[in-house]
């Protein structure tokens, strides 16, 4: 495994991350400790997740038993990694009466939840999930801030926050970003350059596409993402994942490999945030960014998908 500090003033991560979305709504204690003590195993040292994360999906958890589940996971091993977790989003009644989700408020009583259910005395990356739409960024900051100096959290960030918000208080964003989708190249990534952020993607594999799994003219294997999601097994989105497999096929990668690797020699890219539902999946994204592409590796890739280009 690599590693890299995240943008120019954040903490050392690995260039894969696990992304803790699946953790309390598709996959259950045990599954959650499988897929942590697998990524630990292959070195990774970045876990993401959000506090409204478990709140959905097949398990019926609630929301909350993600940070709850990666806690248990992590027991015993928590100096070992970069513990990142997100607030902003919908929790229910007993948040929304602290008001608005930016305010100061809101943000004590988010902080000490997270921290609660984690099972921890700190926070490594506290990001902002998504702007309230209400509050002025400069009041959130300013409340994020004063836990910062409590020692309760070490980094700021944020995640779905257009780029004219984006700040030099923040040492990263996330945002949706794949081999699929450049979008984020027209203007978040000049302005993480501009303000030294990191980039953290999520939805690297494009909900899947750019695992493998899918094929022209297959039906999607029960139970994956796409197998109800609509509007992403178009003939453009086929067209260009048969092109980036022969551009593997190629070079002797998967496309794993090119989905994996290929983005985290972007520029401003930090850790790539990959979800997965078992230690083989988490170990396979975690071998991905082994690849290192070269210039000429880059350059073929842009003929494929033009950079800020959306395909799906």
């Amino acid at each position: 495994m690599r590693y890299r500090t995240l943008g120019a003033r954040g903490p050392a991560v690995s260039v894969v991350g696990v992304g803790g979305n699946n953790f309390g709504s598709r996959l259950d204690e045990e599954g959650t400790k499988a897929v942590v003590h697998a990524a630990l195993d292959a070195g990774i040292t970045l876990f993401d997740t959000a506090d409204m994360y478990g709140g959905f999906g097949e398990s019926g958890g609630a929301r909350g038993d993600g940070e709850r589940l990666l806690g248990a996971a992590l027991k015993g091993r928590r100096d070992d990694v970069v513990l990142a977790t997100k607030f902003g989003m919908e929790m229910g009644p007993e948040a929304d009466q602290y008001g608005r989700r930016g305010a100061r408020a809101y943000i004590r009583y988010a902080v000490e939840s997270s921290l609660r259910r984690l099972g921890t005395d700190r926070i490594d990356l506290y990001q902002y999930h998504e702007p309230d739409g209400v509050t002025p960024l400069e009041e959130t900051v300013a409340a994020l801030r004063e836990v910062v100096a409590e020692g309760k959290i070490r980094y700021l960030g944020c995640s779905n926050l257009p780029a004219e918000q984006l700040t030099d208080a923040f040492v990263s964003t996330q945002a949706r970003y794949h081999l699929l989708d450049r979008g984020v190249e027209n203007d978040l990534i000049p302005a993480c350059l501009r303000h030294g952020m990191g980039l953290l993607p999520y939805y690297p594999l494009a909900n899947g596409l750019l695992s493998g799994k899918y094929r022209r003219g297959q039906q999607p294997p029960p139970g994956s993402r796409l197998s109800w999601r609509e509007g992403w097994l178009t003939d453009a989105a086929l067209d260009r994942v048969e092109a980036l497999t022969a551009y593997a096929t190629e070079r002797g990668l998967t496309l794993l490999q090119v989905a994996v690797g290929g983005l985290a020699a972007l520029p401003a890219v930090g850790s790539v945030i990959c979800g997965a539902m078992t230690p083989a999946q988490v170990t396979a994204n975690a071998a991905a960014a082994g690849w290192i592409p070269d210039a000429a590796d880059l350059a073929a890739l842009d003929t494929i998908v033009t950079p800020g280009e959306r395909v799906v």
